[in-house]
């Protein structure tokens, strides 16, 4: 037991230095070069469909014989159309604008001195995750981009997946000359490979662990790296009084219909005592007929006597399924002060009509995105232009919601003088 743990440390270790080494060149790559790498690596993976078939499908034969279930097994699955839109995901990472050396502002000091801020990669970046192997080519494409080396450490039931992708992408980094330990994978399941990753405080800069709120929390306790941390997604929406009770309804209907096993999905339905007759019982039989489970407060029941009574747990619920908390309240201050106290800081929408209302709730609601009229739905980098994302942030140090490329970039002070020097 004790040669095996110091194996899988040594092993750990050898990839923090290989990374810590790699990230050097790699911050001063010129855009076209890793451009040129990631349409490369676009081409590779469609290339090597048959091979990355072929280790899915020892993955998911092993899933199935642990037991997982139907939704892990789908989530666990590559078949060509899922090939192609990893290809297609690292295309579209190509086309973004590259972040790194851009100068995001200039300023002249009274002697004479130009001071400047200039955008530079992190230097090394791990990842934590499960199943889905497709996050393995799109973080890995983002740090690249973004001038990062990355070390991965995906669900034990895709190492095969995971393992077969990155050796696609490593082939392409040597063949563009850029060092393969750019990007790499942690090659054994063992969970303490993840233990040790979180110790190599000299080799790895930021840690973003992707999964479950178990997952973050242990993650958050073990690392000696910084981390960023997104523990649930409990998210709000206020329908205010006044408000376009239609739009309402819509934005409701989406925000927790379309996709519930989400972390942008709303999670408590907030709703204005002045608009509750006109509105609770229409959008609480739209959502019973969508198979909609609603508990609600004592003055939600009145009004929809099949919901279920809401405890105080369900307020600080993240159900991540067809399962919505509804609560009347008086004002907007008493919605503000329930997000406050149980939301996450992850993502809040307003419904109104009042400007006066929606400034207020956009000052004051201190979640990472905070929409007027439009469903949570919409906290996603993708929808939100960012292109890709590596993962959404509810920690306000160092980035705060939706992570692309630029979140994945930190500032150096640059300085142009003329021999100054200081009395």
């Amino acid at each position: 037991m004790g040669a095996a743990v110091e194996d899988v440390k040594a092993t750990v270790e050898r990839i923090g230095r290989d990374a810590r080494e790699a990230s050097r060149p790699l911050a001063t790559l010129s855009t076209e070069v890793k451009n040129r790498a990631l349409l490369q690596m676009a081409d590779g993976l469609e290339a090597g469909a048959p091979r990355l078939v072929e280790a899915n499908a020892r993955d998911l034969a092993e899933g199935k014989a642990q037991g997982l279930s139907p939704a892990m097994l789908d989530r666990l699955l590559l078949d060509q159309a899922r090939i192609r839109a990893m290809a297609r995901g690292l295309r579209e990472v190509a086309a973004l604008p590259d972040p790194v050396g851009e100068v995001t502002r200039m300023w002249h000091r009274p002697n004479g001195l130009w001071v400047g801020r200039m955008r530079i990669p992190l230097g090394v970046i791990g990842i934590i995750y499960e199943s889905r192997p497709n996050v393995t080519a799109d973080a890995a494409a983002l740090c690249l981009k973004s001038g990062n080396a990355v070390i991965l450490r995906g669900g034990s039931e895709a190492l095969h997946s995971n393992l077969a992708i990155v050796a696609i992408l490593q082939a392409t980094l040597q063949k563009e000359g850029i060092p393969g330990a750019a990007i790499q994978a942690i090659p054994t399941r063992d969970r303490q490979a993840v233990v040790e990753m979180l110790q190599l405080e000299d080799s790895i800069d930021l840690v973003i662990p992707r999964g479950g709120e178990e997952l973050i929390r242990f993650v958050a306790r073990t690392s000696r790296v910084p981390v960023i941390k997104h523990y649930k997604g409990v998210c709000h929406v206020f329908v205010d009084d006044p408000a376009d009770l239609a739009m309402a309804e819509e934005v409701c209907y989406n925000a927790k219909v379309q996709r519930p096993g989400v972390c942008n999905a709303m999670e408590t339905l907030l709703v204005h005592e002045g608009v509750v007759p006109a509105f609770l019982p229409r959008i609480a039989e739209r959502l019973r007929a969508a198979g909609v489970e609603l508990r609600g407060c004592q003055r939600t029941r009145a009004l929809v006597p099949w919901a279920k009574p809401a405890s105080e747990e369900d307020w600080h619920a993240e159900y991540l399924d067809l399962i919505l908390a509804v609560r009347v309240v008086a004002s907007l201050d008493e919605a503000m002060a329930h997000i406050a106290r149980y939301g996450s800081d992850h993502t809040e929408s307003i419904i109104t009509t009042s400007y006066d209302h929606a400034q207020r709730f956009l000052r004051e609601v201190n979640s990472s995105t905070v929409l007027v009229n439009a469903s949570t739905r919409f906290s996603d980098g993708y929808e939100l232009g960012l292109g890709a994302e590596i993962g959404i942030s509810t920690s306000k140090i160092h980035a705060f919601g939706p992570m692309g490329l630029e979140e994945l970039t930190t500032t150096k002070f640059i300085i142009y003088g003329s021999g100054q020097t200081r009395s």
